[in-house]
């Protein structure tokens, strides 16, 4: 059952994409979407433990954690609604890279020759991935791109960010993690629906009531994903729930392949075979320091 929930979680975010797509063709963009999306899961987080409100004020840290998480969600629900499916979820994770340079800055973890294999295999892939038709230096050619890496590191900041403060109440970690998917991204689409900023964005409408129908579904759905992510990794070592949760990246290449979202060539494929080489490399490597000494570590996207 923990392997089946953890699935569950990675399919649901494999296949988000389209469900975004179709509220944005709809006129909700996706940060308005990853708004609503939100605050449900909020919503439930603030009446079953109204408390953690007052050790998230009391807490700078898990500030940091709100700000991680809701860039994470931001970039990546904005990056797979608008361009390469394919593209963005492998440039997300290159996370593995970000992971070894955090960890190194915020918890003064030493370099392993492992953490250095991840390193290479992540750029490498990354490299294979942004490499131009054309040729040419690899740098990310358009706002997905962007948003797939930006995505990525948050996603790193904030795992990094959930073992330095893994003392803290669950609830409280939670309602950071929640917060921040409502914050950052309704921030950000405020921002951009301003007329100072040229109103880059529509105001969030939608066609008719009866959209609300499939938002309220999709809501649910994106909270018992959460639910899943909550019961199977923490009854799961960590390095096993790492590698359950890859079965996102084959779950939205192979839909988008096959729904016209993204195309699946042989350098992104190369890449991407790096780029999951190295997280595998990263769960093998918590399995030996679990081994060691430290507590079980989990790592988890709201």
């Amino acid at each position: 059952m923990p392997v089946l929930a953890l699935m569950f979680n990675a399919l649901v975010w494999g296949l988000s994409w389209w469900p975004f797509r179709q509220f944005q063709a709809a006129g909700l963009h996706p940060l308005w979407t990853t708004v609503a999306l939100y605050l449900l899961s909020l919503a439930v987080i603030v009446f079953s433990n109204p408390k953690a409100w007052g050790e998230f004020l009391r807490t700078p840290s898990l500030w940091v954690i709100m700000a991680a998480a809701g860039c994470t969600n931001t970039a990546f629900n904005w990056g797979v609604a608008v361009g390469d499916v394919v593209r963005v979820v492998l440039l997300f994770y290159v996370a593995p890279l970000w992971t070894v340079l955090l960890a190194r800055l915020v918890l003064k973890e030493r370099m392993t020759p492992l953490a250095a294999l991840r390193m290479v295999l992540a750029l490498g892939g990354a490299a294979c991935v942004l490499m131009p038709e054309e040729g040419g230096f690899p740098l990310p050619s358009s706002l997905p791109d962007w948003l797939g890496l930006a995505g990525g590191f948050c996603f790193a900041l904030n795992n990094v960010m959930l073992r330095r403060e893994a003392a803290r109440g669950a609830h409280a970690r939670a309602l950071a993690m929640f917060l921040g998917g409502v914050v950052v991204a309704g921030a950000a689409a405020c921002g951009m629906a301003s007329e100072a900023a040229g109103a880059l964005i529509g105001w969030p409408t939608l066609p008719g009531a009866v959209w609300l129908l499939p938002l309220g579904a999709m809501a649910l759905l994106f909270l018992a994903s959460n639910l899943c992510l909550q019961y199977g990794a923490a009854r799961l070592p960590a390095n096993v729930s790492s590698i359950v949760m890859l079965t996102e990246v084959p779950a939205a290449a192979l839909s988008a392949v096959w729904l016209g979202g993204g195309v699946l060539d042989t350098k992104t494929a190369v890449g991407g075979a790096c780029i999951l080489a190295a997280a595998l490399l990263a769960a093998a490597e918590r399995r030996t320091t679990a081994t060691i000494a430290a507590p079980e570590q989990q790592e988890a996207r709201a």
